[in-house]
């Protein structure tokens, strides 16, 4: 191996993901960017040769090999428990018994290796009598309270993308899992089963807006409080241009140099007292009323190099260019595709893009080569339609 697809503080761990969709690739995005080796098990009926050697679209598979396999066939199956004989981790984001159908369940798969970490990615969880059924990530946002909590205050909650649900509470929380329990048997525990819900991780994502309210600093009205949009001073605002700027001048220290910076108020405003909750809907106007004088970037640049707390909101385009994301190559290209670097960052053992994403079935003969499979072997699977 190179040194580039040797490097990361999981090198030398082994983990085979099930193909699934948002939260258990991102999953298997994070430990590959760690430096794990990561071998995706893609359907047969998803290979598209025509693609093999250029990267495929989907960024959230990158850094690692695909084979294709028909998991539903008997030799299918034995297929998949040989990649897993050798392997640290397997994880699937399948519905509840899906996998036991398969008979590649956590107790199929640590049978033949007792020290493996099974991880399972669904949104509502193993068991519950929601467990059977279809969800997405506004729905799990939804059952845990937090989707109340987002949005206008009089107005309809606001889906956050599937930032919240699908990937800080699901994909990130597996990655920890799977991590934690590679720790776990490597220091000499069993196999472990990891059951990450979505539902879960929101709920444990909300754990300070739990304890703001039993210290009596949060509504349960969405858009009154501090941190959802409530206040004036934390909160997104129009330019001139049309654009935006957002404010989050949360300590006293800081609004005052927002203050200084900006010249608020115009007049006839006033400076009203900002700890006053009666008084943020004036500032809030106040506010609206000076940031429509001049664009988004001429703001941005007043309060640079300070501690205003305003920063230009960016679009999808925008964001790698601005210098503080590009001083701290926070996008990187791999293989001419900008796309988010791995983070976090690592003193000792640096993470990168080790491999570009794969298209289904690109690696197919490599993988099965490298687990001992021979040639005639790996041509009848093919010819059977078990592999592709």
């Amino acid at each position: 191996m190179s040194a580039e697809l040797s490097s990361g503080p999981l090198t030398g761990v082994r983990v085979i993901e099930l193909a699934g969709i948002g939260p258990c690739p991102f999953a298997a995005m994070m430990l590959a960017d760690l430096g794990a080796e990561v071998i995706r098990v893609d359907r047969v009926e998803a290979v598209d040769p025509t693609g093999f050697g250029t990267p495929h679209p989907d960024l959230l598979n990158r850094g690692r090999r695909s084979l294709a396999v028909d998991l539903k066939s008997a030799e299918g199956r034995q297929v998949v428990l040989d990649l897993v004989r050798d392997a640290d981790v397997l994880i699937e984001g399948f519905r509840p018994g899906v996998t036991e159908r398969l008979g590649l369940g956590p107790a199929d798969c640590q049978e033949i290796n007792p020290r493996l970490v099974y991880g399972r990615m669904t949104g509502w969880g193993q068991q519950g009598p929601n467990a059977p059924y279809a969800g997405h990530d506004i729905d799990y946002l939804a059952l845990t309270g937090a989707l109340h909590g987002i949005g206008r205050a009089g107005q309809p909650p606001v889906p956050p993308l599937n930032l919240l649900g699908d990937f800080g509470g699901g994909g990130m929380m597996l990655a920890l899992g799977v991590v934690s329990a590679l720790y776990a048997v490597r220091g000499g525990a069993a196999g472990q089963v990891i059951d990450a819900a979505i539902v879960d991780g929101v709920s444990v994502l909300s754990t300070q807006i739990h304890a703001l309210r039993r210290l009596g600093m949060w509504q349960d009205p969405r858009g009154v409080n501090l941190l959802d949009g409530g206040a004036p001073f934390y909160d997104s605002y129009e330019c001139a241009d049309g654009r935006y700027v957002a404010v989050g001048a949360l300590e006293p220290r800081f609004y005052e140099e927002l203050v200084r910076r900006t010249g608020f108020p115009l007049p006839p405003d006033q400076a009203l007292d900002r700890d006053d909750p009666a008084n943020w809907p004036a500032l809030r106007a106040a506010w609206a009323r000076l940031f429509r004088t001049r664009t988004r970037d001429e703001w941005a640049a007043l309060v640079a190099d300070s501690d205003a707390c305003l920063a230009p909101v960016l679009d999808w385009q925008e964001a790698p260019e601005h210098p503080h994301l590009a001083a701290r190559r926070s996008f990187v290209t791999h293989e001419g595709v900008r796309q988010p670097a791995p983070a976090p960052r690592f003193s000792g053992s640096p993470t990168s893009v080790r491999r570009p994403p794969p298209w289904p079935g690109e690696h197919t003969d490599e993988v099965l080569d490298e687990i001992g499979y021979p040639a005639q072997r790996v041509a009848e699977l093919r010819a059977a339609g078990t592999v592709a």
